[in-house]
């Protein structure tokens, strides 16, 4: 059995979502007459069409088979020269197969998705949307990603801030968005963005989307803050007006003794009181034995023990004091935390770890005191457990300030209080630099993080947003 074929052209070339024609010639050179059978095989099989299927020719006779490539618009028509054969498959001799080959090149085209999700985010100091940009077309894609609003209310903070998406791939682009001024009180606020894809010598495709801005604390609050403060400044007027002036006549006979009972201070700011504790009682003195006094000579010597005074709490405001006492001139941040299961761990100072790393036992509150550094003032983000978006709350809790040398508390000691997420810290309201690093349950160490005078936000915070994560200790320095 003989036969010959010729595929005119050899070489073609197709458009996606177009067609295009190749010619299969072929003679039978044996001596029987003999009818063939066509399939086409290789990548581009599934969109050939082969008519006629079958060919009967007589000896020396020559027939003609056309070839009809119509390849899609999709990421499956690779871009680029694509091999193809057609099987010939001869009735009289099955087993003479004839495989003719070509090559069918397609050319490139491009095409680009993108969507944000969720395409609304909601959030006081950030935002975490996603971009997914699907790669449509048949070719590499390379593009870069940024994002812009109105006003410039918003930075964004992009990663990977450029892609390279294969064919028929998609690639996910995290992005931060964080609003340039805090809403300390009042409704929420809509803030329109838009996140641009740009190809090169291509018009960029814009995807739009929105971050709802809540406030920092209720509108109420700010009103409840207002009346109190008023009635506060009229209570200290009227003390001031009315306040009784009560004259000690033995402080007199003294001053006029020129004597002075008040010893001199040893600190001009004297440390806070210790935690109140029960006063330890005194047991009767012991009833001398007749036995006692020896020799009918000098009383016997009875004596009782007192029992020892509970020592004072050290709290962080202990420890700064006695690091201002040695470095008058310096700026130095004490702490301490209260651990589930633990109490309050002793005071650190400067950069060392407060709490536990390892042991899955949340903060519930954090004691800190400055020295040098004028005031600091700080806020506990804790659990919410009626959360509807996966994040914590600040409870309503507003700030807690405390000058040099002075404990301030934020967070709860309460059996059942809610397990700290996070927190925001100042120092000199802000006109201080104040550094943290916190350990996050699952996520281990976080970045350090700084409150920078004329750059920052007037205060950082620390910790996690995460309804589901707590803190398990911290590290601060100012």
């Amino acid at each position: 059995m003989s036969l010959w074929t010729s595929l005119e052209p050899a070489s073609a070339t197709v458009d996606p979502g177009g067609s295009t024609t190749v010619r299969l010639r072929l003679r039978n050179t044996g001596d029987v007459v003999d009818e063939y059978r066509f399939e086409a095989v290789g990548d581009v099989a599934p969109w050939t069409v082969v008519e006629p299927q079958t060919l009967r020719l007589y000896p020396g006779t020559t027939g003609t088979v056309e070839l009809t490539f119509a390849a899609p618009r999709t990421p499956d028509a690779t871009a680029g020269p694509n091999p193809y054969a057609v099987r010939i498959t001869p009735t009289e001799h099955p087993e003479a197969v004839t495989v003719p080959e070509g090559n069918l090149t397609i050319t490139p085209f491009t095409e680009v998705r993108a969507e944000l999700v969720p395409p609304t985010v909601k959030g006081r100091f950030r935002g975490r949307p996603k971009l997914a940009v699907d790669n449509l077309g048949n070719t590499k894609l390379t593009a870069s990603v940024s994002g812009s609003d109105n006003g410039d209310q918003l930075s964004y903070d992009l990663y990977p801030s450029n892609v390279q998406i294969e064919p028929g791939r998609a690639a996910f682009v995290k992005a931060t968005l964080k609003p340039r001024q805090i809403i300390w009180f009042g409704s929420k606020e809509e803030r329109p963005y838009k996140f641009a894809v740009q190809r090169s010598g291509v018009a960029p495709l814009d995807v739009e989307g929105t971050y709802v801005q809540r406030g920092f604390l209720p509108r109420w609050l700010a009103t409840f803050l207002g009346v109190f403060m008023a009635l506060a400044i009229t209570f200290v007027m009227l003390w001031i007006a009315y306040k009784p002036q009560v004259r000690s006549e033995a402080k007199e006979r003294l001053d006029e003794a020129g004597v002075s009972t008040l010893a001199p201070s040893a600190s001009a700011t004297p440390p806070p009181p210790p935690t109140p504790t029960a006063p330890a009682s005194t047991p009767p003195p012991a009833a001398q034995s007749p036995a006692a006094g020896g020799g009918g000579g000098g009383g016997g010597a009875g004596g009782g023990s007192e029992e020892k005074k509970k020592a004072p709490e050290k709290t962080a405001a202990t420890a700064v004091q006695a690091l201002a006492a040695d470095d008058p001139g310096g700026r130095h941040i004490c702490y301490r935390a209260f651990v589930t299961g633990k109490g309050w761990t002793d005071a650190v100072c400067d950069g060392q770890t407060a709490g536990t790393v390892g042991e899955n036992k949340p903060i519930k509150a954090l004691n800190v005191a400055v020295s040098g550094a004028k005031r600091t003032g700080s806020a506990a983000f804790v659990h919410d457990p009626g959360s509807t978006n996966g994040k914590g709350d600040y409870n309503g809790k507003p700030w807690s300030f405390a000058p040099d040398g002075i404990d301030n508390y934020f967070g709860s000691t309460k059996p059942d209080a809610p397990n700290m997420l996070g927190f925001t810290i100042n120092v000199d309201n802000g006109g201080g630099s104040v550094c943290q690093t916190t350990h996050i349950r699952n996520e281990g160490w976080h970045g350090m993080g700084c409150d920078k005078p004329g750059e920052g936000e007037g205060f950082v915070f620390g910790g996690t947003l995460s309804n589901d994560l707590w803190l398990e200790a911290v590290k601060f320095t100012v």
